[in-house]
């Protein structure tokens, strides 16, 4: 019998990923002075849901919303600490009532 390579699903999309990211920071408030460190980001996620790279994969998506300027990273002598961009309160807010519409 051949060996048969099967697909990966992962239980969350990228853009879920993004959501949950951003929401965790929106109650922890942490916009603009307010940060939390950057290793804190995959709290709560299950690796099962992620896939085998599962942290890596949250590292990932949230450098990309650092690029894209939803979040704000601070350089600290103990580690990188990040927050919301108040600037862009309203487009964040947008996103992650997609997900959430609760917020």
């Amino acid at each position: 019998m051949p060996f048969k390579v099967s697909k990966v699903n992962f239980v969350f999309s990228d853009e879920e990923i993004k959501a949950t990211i951003l929401l965790k920071l929106h109650k922890r408030g942490n916009w603009g002075a307010s940060h939390t460190a950057f290793d804190n980001l995959h709290k709560g996620f299950k690796e099962a849901d992620l896939g085998k790279h599962g942290i890596r994969r949250i590292e990932t998506i949230a450098k990309d919303l650092i690029r894209q300027g939803w979040i704000i990273p601070k350089p600290t002598s103990y580690g990188l600490q990040v927050a919301l961009n108040p600037k862009e309160n309203q487009a964040i807010i947008s996103f992650m009532r997609r997900f959430f519409p609760e917020v």
